[in-house]
């Protein structure tokens, strides 16, 4: 059976500057994420994960190259048009996560449903999907609290609700137990196995191994290129040759 990709790149380029100052932040890129695949996307300072991230999430556009996400183009969309995609498509898991400060769970929870153009939803019936998001990631008790009167793994847990809210076909987390402490961060990424479990697509920024092990491959970036590809964990990062461009290819799981 030929599952269509979640996500599918084609020698994705990102540059920054122009002429003598330009800097190819992504250098030709090609990927594929299958639905219901938990993905790592590993790589040192300045490798460009974070701009694949970015384009990924649709906050960015590539200078060329091409996305499809879930068999939409999105490559050349407008502003518009890509925070209608985000906001329907994707949910955000942020290592900072994000959340208003003097908003209640609940209403944080909420947001992405009063942004979306195309809902019809009731305040109701808003609000019982936000009870029922937070209820899902173990807050059932916690709908009125602001963040404050949370801890990080708390918090951490309101910014998942917030990212289920709208159903989305893609989850990434950007280093999402960069701020948790070691009991706190296994307890996300016990929660982020659980989502997985039943379904959804992770792709995870991150620079931990450890946390990279626990998802089933790690893509690691380098220079602007995949330098690796595959279920070794963060291993097959940290061994991949030392000049990417030996390693140029389009990858797969």
């Amino acid at each position: 059976m030929n599952t269509q990709p979640i996500i599918q790149t084609h020698d994705l380029r990102k540059v920054y500057g122009m002429a003598d100052i330009a800097v190819n932040a992504l250098d030709g890129v090609s990927i594929r994420i299958d639905p219901g695949e938990f993905v790592a996307i590993m790589g040192p300072s300045g490798s460009g994960k974070s701009t694949l991230m970015n384009i990924l999430g649709a906050l960015d556009r590539p200078s060329s190259g091409q996305y499809i996400l879930a068999g939409e183009d999105v490559s050349n969309m407008s502003k518009n048009e890509l925070a209608s995609i985000r906001n329907r498509r994707i949910g955000f898991i942020f290592q900072s996560y994000n959340l208003l400060a003097r908003t209640t769970a609940l209403k944080n929870v909420m947001l992405p449903l009063l942004y979306d153009e195309d809902n019809h939803l009731s305040a109701a019936e808003r609000e019982a999907l936000g009870v029922q998001a937070l209820a899902s990631v173990g807050l059932a008790e916690r709908v009125h609290h602001q963040p404050h009167e949370l801890s990080g793994g708390q918090r951490q847990r309101v910014a998942i609700a917030r990212a289920l809210i709208n159903d989305p076909v893609l989850i990434l987390a950007d280093e999402p137990t960069g701020n948790l402490d070691t009991r706190s961060s296994y307890e996300i990424m016990d929660l982020l196995h659980e989502l997985h479990g039943r379904g959804r697509t992770i792709v995870m920024v991150t620079h931990e191994p450890d946390i990279a092990a626990h998802t089933q491959r790690t893509i690691c970036v380098r220079d602007g290129l995949v330098v690796s590809d595959g279920r070794d964990g963060a291993e097959g990062c940290t061994s991949a040759a030392s000049d990417p461009r030996q390693q140029r290819q389009e990858v797969s799981p």
